[in-house]
């Protein structure tokens, strides 16, 4: 089912800061036809169903690193890998997690209020900070790397846009960030209430150059008043003009 706003639509004669998320980002470059009825009309995509079990892990994950966090210990995670860096005690960390707050910037060329919620933040000995984003799924092969896949080429957007987020703020950020890729494992004899995951580390060098020229289209596309073309891939545009020839 298709959801219907009343609330948070782009007003072109309104000169209030317009919020705008880091999802509606990717929506923008997945989509402009998807982006303009979501934010201009008030129409966003049909939902399916909510991934529980990944924010369970989400969750879950949140509360190992911050018994580190608390304790000023590296997690075992980074001992193994290596990885010259410690959860991060940030004072705003909390809120900067919160899905519809998260970390906020506002660009005052486009009168835009960016907007990201991260899974977490750590930091490295030269005092930068690194984005970290949690990742669950269940696969019947070994993650070690990002894929040229258009699931992983979001996932190296989403990780760009929360590192240009925080130097937009000021922060010193490390350009490598880090996937928690958690894949659970089906090769067990029985479920037994109970599922294995393989956990993996994989760094990334993330390049935040292409944000703000997004932040510049995504405020241009509001701005039309003509509805713009659909993505070449867009499967629920292609869906609903193939609705409208039948009809």
């Amino acid at each position: 089912m298709a959801i219907v706003r009343s609330r948070n639509i782009f007003d072109p004669g309104s000169e209030t800061p317009f919020k705008l998320s880091r999802s509606k980002l990717e929506l923008l470059l997945q989509c402009p036809r998807c982006f303009y009825i979501d934010r201009r009309r008030g129409v966003g995509r049909p939902q399916g169903p909510p991934f529980n079990l990944n924010i369970a892990v989400d969750t879950l994950l949140k509360k190992e690193f911050d018994i580190h966090r608390a304790g000023g210990t590296q997690h075992p995670l980074l001992e193994h890998y290596g990885v010259d860096a410690r959860p991060a005690a940030h004072e705003e960390l909390d809120a900067w997690r919160e899905n519809f707050q998260g970390i906020q910037y506002h660009h005052a060329q486009t009168n835009l209020l960016i907007t990201g919620a991260i899974d977490d933040l750590w930091i490295n000995s030269r005092e930068e900070y690194i984005v970290v984003d949690y990742k669950a799924t269940s696969k019947g092969e070994v993650i070690d790397k990002l894929q040229d896949t258009r699931w992983h080429d979001a996932y190296r957007r989403q990780m760009e846009i929360y590192q240009w987020l925080l130097r937009q703020k000021g922060y010193r950020v490390s350009p490598t960030g880090y996937f928690v890729y958690c894949n659970a494992g089906t090769d067990g004899a029985a479920f037994d209430g109970k599922l294995e995951f393989d956990v993996r580390l994989i760094p990334y060098e993330g390049d935040d150059s292409w944000v703000e020229g997004v932040v510049f289209r995504a405020k241009e596309c509001l701005l039309s008043e003509t509805l713009p073309p659909a993505g070449k891939d867009c499967e629920y545009c292609a869906f609903a003009d193939a609705r409208r020839r039948m009809e």
